[in-house]
Parts: C-alpha cells; structure tokens; sequence
C-alpha cells in the first residue's frame, strides 16, 4: 500500500501529514506494509525543507521534519502511488487534470478521513499567523487516525 499526501507547495499542510501519518504507521507497526511520501502541484518550493513554522509546530508535538525537502507531483506518481490524498479541493482538480488515462489511482480530499471534522479542506497556513499551523496539526492528527484505520482494513 502506498499513500502520497499532495498540497500547492509541499512545505506546509503535505509534508505535516506525511511525519504524522509515518508517527501513526509506525506506532501501528506498519512501517513495512505502507510506502509514504508527499508532494506539491507547483513547482515554487523544489528541495526546500518545509516553512520553519510549520516544522516549529510540528515539533511542539514530537514530529521531526528535518529529512524532508520539497518535491512536485509527477504523472510517475499516479503508477507508483496507490492513494493521493489532496489537502483542499483545488489540489484535488489539479490531480484530477493530471490524472493519466487507465490509471487506478485512488484520488481523495485527506479530510475524507476525518470523520469529526466538518471541514472539507485543510486550510493553507502560509499567509496566516502561527496559530494557523497548530490548527493544521489538529486536522492532520485526526485525519491520519482515519486514515490508518481505512488502511488496516485493507491489508
């Protein structure tokens, strides 16, 4: 099983849900059954590590991103991935859109798994205050809890 978590630049909300869901698999056990990694639609932040307030907030609660770089989305993805989970809906049209024919790729909003939320989309933190990327914590943490148990069903 394989999961790729996609927002606009792949240095706020995907690489957040990437360390948090890798936490849970890991937690789970599963860290040999679930291949994770994220990715952005633009290509502005290409082997940048993530925004220092997101990875200030991610480790406030014990995630470290200090591994991670930035990357675009490939059409190679769509055949290595499983799943690509989209954190608002225009990442999800631009999946969408570059989705190849044939291709079996799953392609969902992440909060689809966040059964408690009445949010649709994980909101971009970017241009907002640093409350703004604990508040993405709290979506990211409840959607990789929704999203493990979806995969362990599978498996």
């Amino acid at each position: 099983m394989s999961v790729l978590f996609v927002c606009l630049g792949n240095i706020c909300r995907s690489p957040t849900a990437e360390v948090v869901f890798r936490d849970r698999v890991r937690a789970a056990g599963l860290e040999q059954h679930i291949l994770i990694d994220s990715a952005g639609t633009g290509d502005w932040h290409i082997g940048r590590a993530p925004d220092p307030r997101t990875q200030d907030a991610a480790a406030e609660r014990g995630y470290d991103m200090s591994s991670l770089r930035a990357r675009q989305v490939t059409v190679d993805d769509f055949a290595r991935f499983d799943v690509l989970l989209a954190m608002d809906d225009a990442n999800l049209a631009d999946l969408v859109a570059m989705q190849p024919p044939g291709s079996s790729v799953i392609l969902k909003r992440f909060l689809d798994y966040a059964p408690h939320s009445d949010l649709r989309e994980v909101p971009d933190p970017y241009y907002g205050g640093e409350d703004g990327f604990a508040a993405v914590l709290n979506l990211v943490e409840e959607g990789a809890d929704g999203l493990l148990v979806s995969l362990q069903e599978r498996l």
